[in-house]
């Protein structure tokens, strides 16, 4: 009996609305919803749009990779297997778009951190999953 050829590994999201280009040399991105009647921007995909309630087609956008940091805490008590202390915020994107994420590269303290902030999109490898894929995540870092 011939052994089955190995399935290829992959890179597979987190969540539905990161993006990772099969291109190695595209970086992963936010992708959102914009509705083509008033053009009201989402995170992720729609059906509808809750500005105009338009139920018509919506435009796929890929988000911006900088905003701003809306509001912040700082985590210090979560499930087991995740570090703490962790920073959990809430990003505003330039097209209206608010993301929540975490902040990372820098040290979780209220001194590091600033309403208003600039922040820069990063992805990466959080870790492999059973199948030996690479599960990718997105954060926040101050720029």
């Amino acid at each position: 009996m011939a052994d089955a050829p190995a399935a290829e590994k992959q890179q597979k999201a987190i969540v539905p609305f990161l993006k990772i280009p099969a291109n190695p040399a595209e970086k992963p991105y936010l992708q959102g919803s914009r509705c083509k009647k008033c053009g009201a921007t989402y995170l992720g995909s729609r059906m509808a749009c809750s500005k105009c309630f338009s139920t018509d087609a919506m435009d796929d956008v890929k988000l911006s990779d900088r905003g701003e940091l809306h509001v912040f805490s700082i985590v210090h008590q979560s499930v087991p297997g995740v570090p703490t202390p962790y920073v959990a915020a809430i990003v505003d994107l330039p097209e209206g778009v608010s993301v929540r994420c975490n902040i990372s590269g820098v040290e979780p303290d209220p001194k590091n951190l600033k309403f208003g902030m600039p922040v820069q999109f990063v992805a990466e490898k959080i870790r492999t999953d059973r199948e030996g894929n690479d599960v990718i995540a997105f954060s926040f870092k101050p720029v």
